[in-house]
């Protein structure tokens, strides 16, 4: 145990072998490391991009055969230089960190992402296709174009009983509406055993208060600053958790008990900031 969070703290350098655009926005970078082989969905890794910063990435591939993948929008510094990064380019990776998604076998699933979060549930939805009885998917982006990882979802789930539905700001593409107003729909009208959910918190704390209301039990994704990514240094706090030691993955017992979570978030100075 004690070898393997050894190698795991340590910070190991991988080459990028495969960059794909997935959207006009958004890339994957694949790289091969045994350690982030083993992960749970919903785990993340430190990436540190060599001359300009180290900040933390949901493994949106896991293959369990050493290939895995990061998928980042731009909206930085350092994910601009993940979005430029080329095939051969080295990164430095610490973890996987954090404490996944838990994985319930059998019954029926609802799963939520939007945006960018749904990079976080792909690896999760590959895992419950073939555990659980039968799975209701969710997925919204701003507008068609941005919609993350559908085909990829289609093919998972092909010999799995799913309902897809997907949303679109705009409505270019499925419905012309909130990720969370098709799930809550969705849960007004059938039964769920259990819930997962990634993407923005606004979205999610209505997903949380109606699994709170219907007794659905809930594992939600949270993203918060991180520098450490091992609870040292305290930037990831949310009332009295760190993200990144006591989470990322929350139940909706847990979030309804956090008075910012779906309003506000802290930047690097503590600021407090709008969701």
């Amino acid at each position: 145990m004690a070898g393997r969070a050894k190698l795991t703290h340590r910070p190991r350098i991988v080459k990028v072998e495969e960059a794909k655009t997935e959207t006009p926005s958004i890339r994957t970078l694949m790289f091969t490391d045994e350690q982030c082989s083993k992960a749970d969905p919903g785990q993340f890794v430190m990436v540190w991009i060599p001359s300009v910063d180290e900040i933390p990435m949901g493994l949106s591939y896991l293959t369990g055969k050493g290939y895995c993948g990061i998928t980042v929008r731009q909206v930085g510094e350092a994910t601009e230089a993940l979005h430029a990064a080329k095939v051969g380019d080295n990164l430095g990776i610490r973890g996987p960190y954090g404490n996944g998604f838990k994985i319930v076998n059998g019954g029926k699933a609802l799963i939520v992402g939007g945006g960018t979060g749904i990079a976080c549930i792909a690896p999760l939805i590959e895992r419950l296709s073939s555990r659980s009885d039968e799975l209701a998917i969710v997925i919204g982006a701003r507008t068609s174009s941005e919609l993350l990882f559908l085909e990829r979802i289609r093919k998972a789930t092909a010999k799995t009983k799913t309902t897809l539905l997907a949303s679109t700001d705009d409505g270019s593409y499925g419905s012309k509406a909130l990720a969370s107003d098709v799930a809550i729909t969705l849960m007004e009208s059938a039964e769920f055993d259990i819930a997962y959910t990634c993407g923005p918190e606004p979205m999610m704390k209505r997903i949380a208060e109606k699994c709170l209301e219907k007794a659905v039990p809930l594992q939600a994704s949270l993203e918060r600053l991180m520098k450490c990514g091992i609870g040292i240094c305290g930037s990831c706090v949310i009332g009295a958790y760190r993200v990144c030691k006591d989470g990322p993955i929350f139940d909706a017992q847990t979030l309804r008990n956090l008075p910012e979570f779906g309003v506000y978030r802290r930047d690097a100075s503590g600021a407090k900031i709008k969701v």
